[in-house]
């Protein structure tokens, strides 16, 4: 389908959603894929309990919790529904649950356990999720992710024809996978295992999803297209469905589409009341729109936001990291230093998002040429790395080590000492491209490796700068900062040929 086809049919989901929202009268008919999984509970409960499963698969884990008790309500002889709720706390993508949900889930098990009407193989996927919850009080989350991992591998290879089985193992696989890891293996097993079932159930809602988790990266990304452009068709009922394809989007710098994508999501979000799933997709909303040249629309959603501040947790992170990066983007995508300079982290923002904040505030400082103001922010910065580090939260410390060793590169650059600048930049860009980036966010508000290029650009060194750019839009492709800086590089160079190619790019949207 041409790319500007699947957005105006995005646009056109989006425009219904809200038509029903308005009028609140003949409600499209519930649709979220296809899910069989066999179970021995009674077959008048067999439907909702696949319908569970079907959530569960688009993370929409309250809806599902609440359908897998509601199976046992029905039918309280229904073991595996047991493990569907306790499936239900673990957010295998985004943050382990806390401790209160991890209590919920052993207690789920349990009650799991206690019936003896289960088949080996409900007995298999009961005891795989168990190993995750068990021992959590001495375990890491990584520990008991990786300990799940290998559970649900053995019940793959049990169960070989069990569709389940292989999806949710390629989905303990994903969740596994090492953010260093640029080879990206275990993405690569878990798309072995899921393109061959995406043939043959072109309708499962987990298969179409984690192929695109899989995918989420710039070497992957072309690989989960196909994908990207059929979940949502498959399971439109479910936000995050509507919303998925867009990391595809953002990896290949698909503006438009991803635009429609987060437009239909937010609105189907907001008339299921998920807060968490709407901020998601404003956050993606606002890049894509920043990255399309169209600021007044993503100054439209920010707007918005503020509207909703009073009622939201930033202490729940997949809210608290949306609600403070919104902000920060406009404002340094913008160059608005003075803007920047004036945010503040919202009140229980976790370390490494409010550490966001005080990046944007330090650089604010230091471009607009106040060098020492921007130290306060920077202590601020190593005060939440620190956290981090004792926290052993080493994916997010270093994610904040660059943010850090961003900040002091523009404070240098500020106090004269170009040398110092463009060699802390240099290595925080290194450090932040041998690591993949968290579902939670399309990408860095700036990456370093843009920065450098800035830098690079501004200390008067366009050649050096364009290649810095290039680097850069290898792994952000359509990125508008990189694209402008490159276009304004090449043309200072005299490469009228590459600099054509840039605006050409920054026109098109890609």
């Amino acid at each position: 389908m041409p790319r500007a086809h699947y957005a105006y049919l995005l646009a056109l989901l989006a425009a219904a959603i809200n038509a029903s929202a308005a009028e609140h009268s003949h409600p499209a008919p519930e649709k979220l894929g296809t899910v069989t999984f066999a179970t021995t509970c009674a077959a008048a409960v067999q439907p909702r309990f696949e319908r569970a499963v079907a959530l569960l698969h688009s993370f929409a884990y309250t809806p599902a919790e609440d359908a897998f008790r509601e199976v046992t309500a029905a039918d309280p002889d229904c073991a595996i529904a047991h493990w569907g709720a306790a499936m239900a706390y673990y957010n295998q993508l985004w943050e382990p649950p806390g401790a209160d949900d991890i209590k919920k889930a052993q207690a789920e098990l349990a009650l799991a356990n206690a019936h003896s009407a289960k088949s080996a193989r409900e007995r298999d996927f009961v005891e795989a999720a168990a190993v995750y919850y068990r021992d959590a009080d001495r375990l890491s989350p990584a520990d008991r992710a990786k300990a799940y991992e290998t559970a649900m591998a053995g019940v793959a290879a049990r169960y070989p024809d069990d569709t389940e089985a292989q999806v949710f193992h390629a989905l303990a696989l994903i969740a596994t996978a090492s953010p260093a890891d640029r080879t990206h293996a275990n993405q690569k097993r878990a798309v072995d295992i899921l393109e061959p079932l995406y043939r043959k159930y072109p309708q499962h809602p987990g298969i179409a999803h984690y192929l695109i988790h899989a995918c989420d990266s710039a070497e992957l990304a072309p690989r989960g297209l196909a994908a990207a452009r059929d979940y949502a068709k498959i399971a439109p009922s479910a936000p995050h469905a509507l919303h998925m394809p867009s990391h595809i989007f953002t990896r290949l710098g698909y503006w438009d589409d991803s635009i429609a994508s987060n437009s239909a999501a937010r609105a189907a979000a907001r008339e299921q009341g998920d807060v968490g799933e709407e901020l998601h997709a404003m956050d993606y909303l606002v890049y894509a729109y920043l990255q399309r040249g169209r600021d007044a629309d993503a100054g439209r959603v920010v707007a918005d936001l503020k509207t909703m501040l009073p009622k939201l947790s930033a202490s729940k992170f997949k809210i608290g990291y949306a609600a403070n990066a919104m902000p920060v983007r406009i404002a340094v995508e913008r160059r608005r230093w003075d803007e920047a300079a004036a945010l503040e982290p919202l009140p229980e923002s976790e370390p490494q998002v409010a550490a966001i904040v005080y990046w944007a505030r330090a650089i604010g400082h230091a471009r607009s040429g106040h060098a020492d103001a921007a130290d306060a922010d920077i202590a601020e910065i190593d005060a939440r790395l620190e956290k981090l580090r004792a926290a052993h939260n080493d994916y997010w410390a270093t994610q904040t080590e660059v943010l850090a060793d961003a900040a002091r590169a523009w404070q240098s650059k500020a106090r004269g000492d170009s040398d110092g600048a463009t060699k802390q930049l240099a290595g925080a860009a290194d450090r932040e491209d041998a690591i993949e980036k968290r579902p939670v966010t399309p990408g860095p508000i700036v990456p370093a490796r843009e920065q450098l290029a800035d830098l690079l650009l501004e200390l008067d060194r366009p050649q050096d700068a364009l290649r810095e750019y290039q680097s850069a839009l290898t792994l952000a492709p359509g990125r508008r900062g990189s694209l402008s800086g490159a276009a304004t590089a090449a043309e200072r160079v005299g490469d009228t040929k590459t600099a054509a190619a840039m605006r050409v790019r920054l026109a098109d949207g890609q």
